[in-house]
């Protein structure tokens, strides 16, 4: 039987779910990077913050149920995830690299550009699904999530708790810092930065790839 809601277990799994969570989580990784961009646009910020919530959930949960006895099934699953995550990674900082180099307009100029909701829902699950470390995170979720037993569930709220509070973060944060960013030279800024993000993550996985 799982543990009940006002059993100490249950809080103490969900706080030890929670604490691991922001350490997995709260990291300005590729999907931070794409939000914190959407939300300086206002480009459907909610509608891409909504699927990453969504996508968590549900392999958050699908993990401590046993998800990560695929990679052992199939150990396949991992190197093509790498590779999509190597590629896609590439390709999004190829887009900020040129973005950096080209932008002659402030917010107002970004938001004249700004994606379809369609396009910047399928980023937000290319940046969650593509990417390896997601993968991996959940992995780690599911394994830590086991030592709790019949808490396990509540270890599983817990990281998903921690995964709506790193969203709230990024989606309030992009708002609060949106008038940094009236300046061309910000977005460029921001621009080389994410590029070089995405580079870099890029070049680490295919080196674990080789």
């Amino acid at each position: 039987m799982f543990a009940t809601l006002s059993s100490p277990l249950f809080f103490t799994a969900w706080a030890s779910g929670t604490a691991t969570g922001l350490g997995l989580f709260a990291v300005v990784g590729a999907q931070s990077a794409f939000i914190l961009r959407q939300g300086l646009m206002r480009a459907h910020l909610l509608s891409v913050v909504a699927i990453c919530a969504l996508i968590d959930a549900v392999f958050i949960f699908a993990s401590v149920s046993g998800l990560q006895a695929l990679t052992s099934w199939f150990p396949w699953l991992t190197t093509a995830v790498l590779w999509f995550g190597v590629a896609f990674l590439s390709w999004y900082a190829l887009q900020s690299a040129r973005r950096a180099w080209t932008a002659t307009g402030g917010l107002a100029a970004a938001r004249d550009v700004v994606p379809s909701r369609r396009a910047a829902m399928l980023g937000a699950l290319g940046f969650s699904l593509l990417n390896p470390h997601f993968w991996l995170d959940m992995v780690v979720v599911g394994s830590l999530a086991h030592g709790f037993e019949d808490a396990r569930m509540a270890f599983a709220a817990g990281a998903f708790t921690a995964s709506l509070l790193w969203l709230a973060v990024l989606g309030i944060g992009s708002r609060v810092f949106a008038p940094f960013f009236a300046s061309a030279s910000a977005w460029r800024v921001l621009d080389g930065v994410i590029a070089a993000v995405m580079a870099a993550l890029a070049v680490s996985l295919a080196l674990k790839g080789v």
